[in-house]
């Protein structure tokens, strides 16, 4: 005990300025934290004010809601193009014209053999015979390409150019 306490009465001084050194650079270095925790502190403010005076959840928020908006707006229009996608399929996609004379005493080509079909080869062919004193039209059905009829070389033809 007589050894610390002669240590302390030898070199006081010097602990005592040692300590007061190392008060001093931690006094500094709190300045020096306040000065960068206001600088902070200014940044986030500015931050949480955010546009137009809002904060940065009601901007978050705000913004959250428009991509839910969105987003049902697209699942909307998903719906709607896989609506109109299904109709399209059903719809007449291919055709095949075959203009012919049916009769010899017909100057011109105007019996005609037209195949109406949609994607899966579903249809109709229209068949119209013109001669000099009637005009007749008739329709068979096509189902998947083929029909239950007896077709005549122009209708087959016709029905050939739509598959294609």
């Amino acid at each position: 005990m007589e050894f610390i306490k002669n240590f302390f009465q030898t070199y006081g001084l010097f602990i005592n300025i040692g300590i007061l050194i190392l008060v001093l650079i931690i006094l500094f270095l709190e300045i020096l934290n306040r000065v960068e925790l206001n600088r902070i502190e200014k940044r986030y403010r500015k931050l949480m004010k955010g546009n137009n005076n809002k904060n940065l959840e009601e901007l978050i928020i705000q913004y959250t809601d428009s991509i839910d908006k969105a987003l049902e707006q697209v699942n909307k229009n998903t719906e709607l193009y896989n609506d109109v996608n299904l109709r399209l399929k059903k719809c007449i996609q291919k055709v095949g014209i075959v203009r012919y004379r049916a009769f010899d005493d017909v100057g011109s080509d105007l019996s005609f053999s037209v195949a109406l079909l949609d994607e899966n080869n579903n249809g109709i062919v229209l068949t119209g015979l013109f001669g000099r004193s009637e005009c007749t039209t008739f329709a068979k059905p096509i189902e998947n390409g083929i029909s239950k009829y007896d077709l005549s070389d122009e209708e087959k033809q016709a029905l050939e150019q739509a598959l294609k």
